[in-house]
């Protein structure tokens, strides 16, 4: 795959402010994870893979000034810049990245990988990482031990189709120990918290194959959220809520 998958192109562009206002930051504890396992510091190149509406690249600005955001969709690219004037943004895929070989200490994909976990990605990020160089990847994963968590996701999941998930594990496959290692996994607990309508809808109704559907189906899905909120006892009358999620973040080394 050379471009951007439909439910991404669709779904990003349609709800690129959605997202911005729906999606949530990142725990403290992954600071030290950049700077301990990614070893990013004030002296690194980094690029931001996928970055979005620049909720990572947020972050990641915090830690290294020379900071690269590439991202194809522009509805989303704008966000970014009005978020982040001073962040470089190019316009790119991960199989074609528009940056010169060997360029970077460090390439960070957060909530991005699984859109374009293809054997040509890795090469080109290989490519233009430095020998020695780290690949990030990072997801908030919702904790579907909770009940209306769980519960959300039976509402969503008929619509999913042929988009790629990181809960199906497919992202995996592209490891095949040619251009890194073995992704190693750290997990940190997070909670979003905000309004029902921040953490639940905007969150929920920015989901890439959610944001592209049509609009009777996507009225379907917005009232059965409503209801789940109006209805769930541990979200009933609750101006408040914590959405759990599990962050979970791997690191992969450049190999020779």
């Amino acid at each position: 795959m050379t471009g951007v998958h439909a439910s991404a192109q669709q779904g990003f562009s349609t709800q690129a402010v959605t997202y911005a206002q729906g999606r949530p930051n990142y725990p403290r504890q992954l600071t030290g994870w950049l700077t301990e396992t990614l070893r990013i510091d004030a002296r690194s190149t980094v690029i931001d893979l996928g970055a979005g509406t620049g909720k990572f690249t947020r972050l990641l600005s915090t830690l290294a000034p020379t900071l690269i955001a590439v991202e194809p969709v522009a509805a989303m690219g704008a966000q970014l810049t009005r978020l982040l004037p001073g962040v470089r943004l190019v316009n790119g895929t991960a199989e074609s990245i528009p940056l010169a070989s060997a360029s970077a200490d460090a390439v960070v994909c957060a909530q991005a990988f699984h859109w374009f976990s293809t054997q040509a990605a890795l090469a080109d990020i290989h490519r233009v990482l430095k020998p020695g160089g780290r690949l990030g990847l990072v997801w908030n994963v919702r904790d579907e031990t909770v009940g209306w968590v769980a519960a959300i996701t039976e509402i969503i999941t008929p619509y999913e189709g042929d988009t790629p998930r990181f809960h199906t594990g497919r992202w995996r496959e592209a490891f095949t120990g040619v251009h890194f290692s073995d992704p190693e996994l750290t997990c940190f607990a997070y909670s979003h918290v905000g309004s029902p309508q921040e953490v639940i809808m905007d969150r929920i109704l920015s989901v890439s194959f959610i944001a592209a559907l049509p609009a009777a189906e996507k009225a379907t899905v917005t009232a059965q959220l409503r209801a789940l909120i109006q209805t769930h006892p541990d979200l009933r009358g609750r101006d408040t809520v914590a959405f759990p999620y599990q962050t979970q973040a791997y690191v992969c080394q450049r190999l020779s």
